[in-house]
């Protein structure tokens, strides 16, 4: 256990090879689930929590950390699962998701993993809208789950993609068609709404790869891939080929490379500032906030002299 706790920051700095690191947990049962280690602070013996009146049925209570008050939740009621039993005796990962900091109480903490993006794959298909499973890969033989956290904290905290009136308004006489590429069900459906109410054409993919079949079917179709869509939206984590990837892949391919991208993610700001660049991304938007990300879309396009 100790390993695990003390390497978590210094293994934060791989990025860019089509590879993620996974910190295994458990939930009280034998299944094994998995959480992107960028999305890791720290994980802790749980601390004493504050109780909070008529919370969220999954908000355990409230962790004082270093002066920092941070939202304990339950995962494995979150999923659907028993809540954990034991408090006292579990452990809590803080975690950075969509700019928020909150801790996620799981039974135990396992080891990381170092693996390929291909080797994550998407859920089995058939599971339905309300599962909490984004991904899953295999790691010692033992099918491990990637959970959703993004619709986790959606079903919780709930996520605005209204606009205000006037607000995205792309007052151009020409429809945008954008590529969104994202595997969360969650995330596509705010990013389509949003696009949805500025007057966008969207095309969805569920990952890298498909965003990117989708690019060279066009070519291969003898088609102008600028004029099939004017920018692509990508989420940076997803099975088969994260957003990283398929930003270099586009960038390097002279059919591509002109197309205009935007990362799209849930990861920490300062770190992408810096992948943005080395991959050759336009923007950096951090996830979500319907009004920055509608502004973010208009000021590429203006940019870009598509509007």
């Amino acid at each position: 256990m100790a390993s695990v706790l003390d390497n978590v920051d210094q293994r934060t700095r791989l990025a860019g090879e089509n590879r993620l690191e996974l910190l295994l947990f458990n939930l009280g049962g034998r299944q094994h689930f998995g959480i992107n280690v960028f999305k890791v602070q720290e994980v802790i013996s749980c601390p004493s929590l504050t109780t909070i009146p008529h919370a969220h049925h999954i908000m355990k209570g409230l962790a004082h950390l270093r002066g920092k008050t941070i939202p304990v939740l339950d995962l494995a009621l979150a999923i659907g699962k028993p809540a954990l039993q034991n408090i006292k005796d579990s452990y809590v990962i803080i975690s950075e998701y969509n700019r928020s900091t909150q801790g996620f109480l799981v039974n135990g903490v396992d080891k990381i993993v170092n693996i390929n993006w291909d080797e994550v794959k998407p859920p089995p298909k058939g599971l339905g809208t309300d599962n909490f499973m984004t991904a899953v890969t295999r790691v010692d033989d033992e099918l491990i789950e990637i959970i959703d956290v993004e619709k986790i904290l959606a079903d919780m905290l709930g996520v605005v993609t209204e606009l205000k009136e006037g607000r995205g308004e792309l007052n151009s006489q020409k429809t945008l068609r954008i590529l969104v590429a994202d595997d969360s069900s969650v995330a596509r459906k705010q990013i389509k709404r949003t696009l949805d109410q500025m007057g966008v054409e969207v095309t969805l993919a569920n990952n890298g790869k498909e965003a990117h079949d989708i690019l060279l079917d066009a070519v291969k179709e003898g088609q102008v891939v600028s004029e099939m869509f004017d920018i692509l939206i990508s989420d940076v984590e997803m099975p088969v080929m994260d957003g990283y990837t398929l930003t270099k892949l586009i960038r390097d391919d002279e059919r591509l490379k002109a197309i205009p991208i935007i990362l799209h993610t849930s990861l920490s700001g300062s770190f992408n500032d810096s992948m943005v660049k080395k991959v050759g991304a336009d923007r950096f938007v951090p996830k979500f906030r319907a009004e920055e990300f509608a502004d973010e879309v208009t000021a590429l396009a203006k940019d870009k002299g598509l509007i």
